[in-house]
């Protein structure tokens, strides 16, 4: 390491790496320090249960990694990502033997819900044919959207609760499970504010892409990132924990890809006391318990059309999702709990041996839960996939605190980056103008607890570039998003 940088990146999950390159683009020195000796944060893979099974520690799928209008504008093909692609986005299994599919044409969705079908069609199709420019309005801060019509659509739909947007939209079990299923990646009950919105930015998500998984595993995009990097005369440091602020070199901004109390604790003698406090009061919402299977051959989902999804939504109806969702929230473990399911192995040979398959399953549980939901999971498994048991070799399941062990960024097993309710949807982590920024002009917070929030799409680090570059050197960022 050098004596000085432009700029500290603390932590390495795809924000950091996002917000590094785009500094790094402007020409400016930058450093990363991970404290792990792989960098990627929630980007990791590893052979967690049986050699020649790769499995992803955390994210899996990564529709918003393709369609991210910063991420799309890299080479990080050239520098060894490679997309692998499922037939289809998501399959929903119901209990009477049939499954809704969201495919990539909104008609073939649409297809497939009886009654509903033009309800949905005339739903989704504005926003399908204006994808890319309304995510890229969704994909970020508070701003003038590109598309403001539209935009001003998306958002009287999507303000709603997710629960009552499907039951007045509606009439019948399968469009409502369709739209509660790509709801519940919220991590908030159905019956909150703005849960529609989620529920339809993942629809739309579909309709723009298929789902896919990164080939090789998700380490694979943290990989091409770091690469990237690297080539525009970055450095980074792995093996490094960040106990206080000034154990790091000298630099113009400190950019931390880390959650609010981690900030807290790091720059604590460089905060004033009451932003800390309002950091410490930050709140993460409900965690995750995980499952990772070897398996000896593909799930048996009873809906064969499951086997084509990268992504399989395992709960049943909308008051049977709704009822798992809230009981998260609520403190408590549901008996039947929607349950996220990912097939990457069906897409990706270099998963499993061949003839062999990996599972993938989480569910949403209260926060720093230390219940075995094991039980629970396969139950719904077998419920949709009957014999799903039998092809277990080995299964590592992960409590929440095993998920924070992993990632000092997922308190209490949280992997979104905090409760996106309506309080903090869009003042994440405190009401600022610019959320990017602390009292300390040289501190800067990049992660998912900053908008947009959650997922791989490095949208958070880029904006928090922006912030800097303009903040600190009097700047604009180079070049233009895609959407």
């Amino acid at each position: 390491m050098q004596r000085t940088y432009d700029a500290v990146i603390i932590g390495s999950g795809p924000n950091g790496l996002a917000a590094a390159i785009a500094l790094a683009q402007a020409q400016l020195q930058v450093l990363v320090v991970e404290a792990r000796q792989e960098v990627g944060g929630g980007l990791r893979s590893a052979a967690l249960t049986r050699p020649g099974y790769l499995h992803d520690v955390c994210s899996a799928v990564h529709p918003l990694g393709v369609l991210s209008p910063y991420l799309r504008t890299l080479p990080l093909q050239e520098h060894g990502l490679q997309w692998a692609h499922a037939p289809v986005s998501a399959a929903h299994p119901l209990d009477d033997g049939r499954a809704v599919v969201l495919e990539r044409s909104v008609a073939a969705t649409a297809a497939r819900l009886g009654v509903d079908a033009r309800r949905y069609e005339r739903l989704m199709q504005p926003f399908a044919n204006a994808a890319g420019p309304l995510l890229r309005d969704l994909l970020g801060p508070l701003g003038l959207p590109r598309k403001p019509l539209l935009f001003a659509r998306f958002g009287l739909y999507g303000m709603r609760s997710a629960r009552g947007l499907a039951r007045s939209l509606f009439e019948e079990d399968a469009a409502q499970a369709l739209l509660a299923g790509c709801a519940a990646h919220s991590i908030l009950p159905l019956s909150k504010l703005f849960t529609g919105a989620v529920g339809l930015m993942f629809l739309l998500s579909g309709h723009a892409t298929d789902w896919p998984v990164a080939a090789g595993g998700s380490q694979s995009i943290a990989a091409a990132l770091t690469s990237y990097f690297k080539s525009l005369g970055g450095e980074l440091v792995t093996g490094q924990r960040v106990n206080a602020l000034s154990e790091l070199p000298q630099a113009r901004a400190y950019l931390f890809d880390l959650a609010p109390r981690q900030l807290a604790q790091i720059a604590q003698a460089e905060l004033p006391e009451g932003y800390r406090k309002r950091l410490l009061r930050y709140r993460y919402g409900p965690g995750v318990f995980k499952v990772d299977y070897a398996l000896s051959g593909p799930i048996p989902w009873r809906a064969a059309e499951c086997a084509q999804a990268s992504t399989v939504h395992v709960g049943g109806t909308l008051a049977d999702i709704a009822q798992s969702e809230h009981a998260a929230w609520q403190g408590e473990h549901s008996e039947r709990p929607f349950v996220m399911v990912c097939q990457q192995s069906h897409f990706d040979a270099t998963r499993a041996p061949a003839g062999k398959h990996t599972g993938y399953a989480y569910c949403h549980v209260p926060h720093a839960s230390d219940v075995d939901m094991l039980p629970a999971i396969e139950r719904q498994l077998e419920r949709f996939a009957p014999g799903f048991r039998q092809l277990v070799l080995q299964r590592r399941s992960w409590f929440a605190a095993d998920l924070e062990r992993e990632n000092a960024a997922h308190v209490g097993g949280v992997i979104a980056g905090g409760a996106a309710d309506i309080t903090q949807l869009f003042t994440r982590p405190v009401a600022r103008f610019d959320p990017y920024t602390t009292p300390n002009p040289k501190v800067f917070l990049c992660s998912a607890a900053t908008p947009p929030g959650g997922g791989v799409h490095g949208m958070c680090g880029y904006y928090a570039a922006r912030s800097v570059l303009r903040r600190r050197f009097g700047r604009s960022l180079p070049g233009s998003l895609a959407g």
